[in-house]
């Protein structure tokens, strides 16, 4: 079975004494925000198209963002700047998997939602 929320867990994780951490095989001094913005800002091609995070949601988190495709408003990402963001687990572990697979072309692992979300908690 999958992790439960793992991004979530990473989100959380900075909040929690040690011994209050969930099983996981990653530690948690392995979540880096130096790694989560370099990822962000990393463009792949895709079916011939150049893609990043910051394509839809800009290079600074804290700002809005627009869809691509639709040119759909997008909510800031960095918590600092939008309180909405990490509180609902339904809602992280959906949008990682949809955005990650179109911005990567796969799945992020466990270790890429954990950087991210420590990126864009620490901006």
């Amino acid at each position: 079975m999958k992790s439960i929320f793992p991004a979530l867990i990473a989100a959380a994780i900075t909040l929690l004494p040690n011994s209050a951490l969930p099983n996981t095989q990653i530690e948690p001094s392995a979540f880096t925000a130096k790694s989560g913005e370099k990822l962000w800002n990393q463009t792949q091609t895709i079916s011939g198209q150049v893609r990043s995070c910051a394509s839809c949601h800009t290079s600074d988190p804290r700002q809005a963002g627009k869809h691509i495709r639709t040119g759909k408003p997008i909510k800031p990402m960095a918590p600092s700047a939008n309180a909405e963001r990490f509180v609902d687990p339904k809602k992280v572990s959906k949008w990682f998997k949809r955005n990650c697979k179109w911005t990567l072309g796969r799945e992020c692992s466990e270790q890429e939602k954990a950087d991210i979300t420590s990126y864009l908690k620490s901006i």
